[in-house]
């Protein structure tokens, strides 16, 4: 067997370090540490689950489908919280714990406090949009839903600068570098000022869209020829859904700086026409009458606006806007569509002299021509 070759001085030396008699930290101050710790994070833990225990009995007992939300959202932060509370309060009973914390403590406080502040605004907004799936009235909801988003995502932006402009305060390099800037407050306030002016000029935006509401989450509007329903308002940006399933995204400022037509501004109740371009010589009573029976027995009209004009009279053609109203704007088109098939075809059966012609008639003129 071959024996194990002898430890030399320097090898000898560096195994003592390790050696627990020679730690700086005394046996019974690491198990008194562990112990402190430990006792704090379990009592973190169970305290976290008696509080949300007793809050979720509390929301299963109330109405409010909002308090459900919240709790769910803000549960696992709040965890986080009470847990780095905890290891405070072994930080004052303990210095070895006290000695490590206090390092990580100027970082993860405001990172737990401000995760916690996240999670309270985005439950309290999705609790919000909760109870407005519970009531009725559309077109109001989208009031509500708008103002939530935009305020909510608002309120979040804010406290994510504030969380990081909190945590990099505490690194002593960002914290020298922001203590020279402040010589010099005049140039770098108009340095940022011009810097942050798209942004400011966005955010303004969209706070003002939040106020006053020109056009909301699922509003029907036309921008720049193009028809769609409004899915997000953003700070920056507006996302319009078309009919073909495109996505428009237009800059929030172009609805505030600019016109836009807005179809479903105060209900989705509308009017819409059909327009006939006929011949003179067609006869408008009995398109009127065919066109009124046709519309009033369509299940699609809602009763509130029905009629038939001649709008224009040209020499070799007349103009007929027929007008009919219905519930919701999805209904208006699809209405539109079969009135506008079904008077072509009932021009084409019974007054097929009142369309419009511009062709070459061949067999006319072969039979003139014959003749002749």
């Amino acid at each position: 067997m071959q024996a194990l070759p002898l430890l030399h001085s320097d090898d000898h030396l560096m195994l003592e370090r390790y050696h627990p008699d020679n730690w700086p930290i005394s046996q019974e101050g690491l198990i008194h540490m562990l112990i402190a710790l430990g006792g704090a994070l379990l009592g973190a833990l169970i305290l976290h689950w008696v509080v949300f225990a007793i809050l979720r009995r509390i929301t299963r007992a109330s109405t409010s489908q909002m308090d459900d939300v919240v709790v769910e959202k803000i549960r696992n932060p709040v965890r986080w919280a009470m847990v780095a509370f905890a290891i405070s309060i072994a930080a004052e009973n303990d210095a070895l714990v006290g000695n490590g914390w206090d390092v990580f403590a100027r970082f993860l406080t405001p990172a737990v406090v401000g995760w916690a502040a996240f999670a309270l605004v985005k439950g309290l907004a999705a609790g919000y949009e909760r109870q407005l799936e519970l009531t009725g009235d559309e077109v109001a909801n989208r009031g509500y839903r708008t103002r939530i988003a935009i305020l909510s995502r608002t309120a979040r932006v804010a406290i994510v600068i504030v969380t990081i402009s909190l945590i990099m305060l505490n690194i002593p390099g960002v914290r020298d570098v922001g203590t020279t800037m402040l010589a010099s407050a005049g140039l770098a306030a108009l340095a940022v000022g011009a810097a942050a002016q798209p942004a400011l000029k966005s955010l303004i935006a969209g706070l003002q869209m939040a106020l006053t509401q020109p056009l909301r989450i699922g509003d029907l509007v036309r921008v720049d020829g193009e028809t769609g329903r409004v899915e997000e308002i953003r700070m920056s940006y507006v996302t319009v859904r078309t009919w073909d399933e495109r996505v428009l995204v237009v800059p929030t400022l172009r609805f505030l700086d600019q016109s836009f037509e807005n179809w479903s501004r105060v209900s989705e109740k509308l009017t819409g026409p059909v327009m006939l371009h006929l011949d003179p010589a067609a006869e408008v009573e009995p398109i009127r009458e065919e066109f009124e029976r046709f519309v009033k027995a369509h299940p699609l009209w809602d009763g509130r606006n029905l009629a038939l004009l001649m709008t224009e009279a040209y020499p070799e053609s007349i103009e007929l806007r027929l007008s009919m109203s219905a519930d919701t704007i999805g209904d208006l088109w699809t209405l539109r569509c079969e009135v506008r098939e079904h008077m072509v075809t009932w021009l084409r059966q019974n007054q097929p002299g009142a369309l419009i012609r511009h062709r070459l008639e061949v067999e006319a003129a072969n039979q003139r021509a014959m003749q002749g």
